[in-house]
């Protein structure tokens, strides 16, 4: 095995033509981590606000960017126990997955299925760690509740349909189009509102009986808040994961404690590691079972190769794909 590797960086903020191919050493794992030949790595939406100059990495870590890849164990820690050379694995990062080689946790890996296709497991860590995280063990979510979703055509709202659904959720999602809600709903939504011609607010309260959604997971931020506010059930949960429609809104308390809710906001990159150790184990406890008997789908929709990284960035800010990007290594 050569001592480099190809990896990726942002020379500076900006757009995709930003990105910098780089030779770099490989890492060497620490005892607690393994050693990952990559297959391919995840694109996602905090890789864009990276490159935007507006998402750095946790101090200490990387400037690699990239937060989710998949792959075979070259080398293992001499503290891991679990997990051997030659295992296929998919791992949660905070930064590094732009490489051809990565050094991680081995508590921050999914086990993955010989039968699962490895290159399109690169799209699972970051959007299903995501989605337990803040439906299940911040939102919590539990049977017979109305969750809704906003994007729900995305990598994040596929992945919470699927296990909304499997915990025994109604969803309602919020997309662009009508083709996108078709696709949510082949997934398992089971209404879709879409906002660009629908008034979001007044169909939640048609599809509801005028109760609202017991949970919202939204990724708009500062633009949705008062929509989500008036949305909510009474001990309605709002949990804010991404700002896509600004950081800053008016909050009427009034209405937050009329109605018993909270509103909860979370990033899972800057998490300790710990934390991530135990989102980790239940996201794997969650997807193993839907893994196992093909349930689970990745909704990889489009792949790209290593060198056609700028493009595949191009592809992402278009904003006309579905599910999952991810690249092979």
């Amino acid at each position: 095995m050569s001592n480099t590797m190809k990896s990726y960086i942002y020379a500076s903020a900006g757009g995709p033509e930003v990105l910098e191919s780089q030779t770099r050493p490989i890492p060497e794992p620490a005892d607690h981590e393994v050693l990952i030949k990559v297959a391919a790595f995840g694109l996602n939406r905090a890789d864009v606000q990276q490159r935007k100059g507006v998402y750095p990495p946790p101090p200490g870590e990387s400037d690699i960017p990239g937060l989710e890849v998949s792959g075979v164990i070259a080398r293992v820690g001499k503290q891991v126990t679990g997990f051997a050379e030659g295992d296929h694995v998919a791992a949660l990062l905070a930064s590094g997955g732009y490489a051809q080689y990565v050094s991680v946790d081995a508590s921050h890996l999914l086990d993955i299925p010989e039968q699962l296709d490895l290159v399109e497991a690169a799209g699972l860590p970051e959007v299903a760690s995501t989605v337990v995280s803040n439906i299940f063990l911040e939102g919590q979510l539990q049977a017979g509740e109305t969750l809704l979703i906003h994007g729900g055509s995305g990598g994040i709202g596929s992945m919470a349909i699927q296990l909304a659904k499997d915990a025994g959720a109604t969803v309602i999602v919020t997309a662009s189009s009508e083709e996108k809600i078709d696709y949510c709903k082949s997934l398992g939504a089971d209404e879709g509102i879409n906002y660009r011609e629908e008034d979001v607010l007044q169909r939640i309260r048609e599809l509801t009986d005028a109760k609202g959604a017991d949970l919202i997971l939204d990724v708009v931020g500062a633009k949705y808040l008062a929509m989500n506010l008036k949305a909510l059930a009474v001990g309605g949960r709002l949990v804010i994961i991404g700002l896509q429609g600004g950081a800053k809104a008016e909050l009427d308390l009034g209405t937050l404690m009329g109605k018993r809710a909270r509103v909860i906001g979370t990033t899972l990159r800057a998490r300790p590691a710990a934390e991530k150790t135990a989102i980790v184990a239940e996201t794997a406890q969650r997807i193993a079972p839907l893994l196992g008997s093909g349930k689970l789908h990745l909704n990889v929709t489009k792949k790209f190769d290593f060198e056609d990284l700028i493009s595949a960035h191009e592809y992402f800010d278009s904003g006309t794909h579905v599910g999952k990007i991810v690249v092979r290594a």
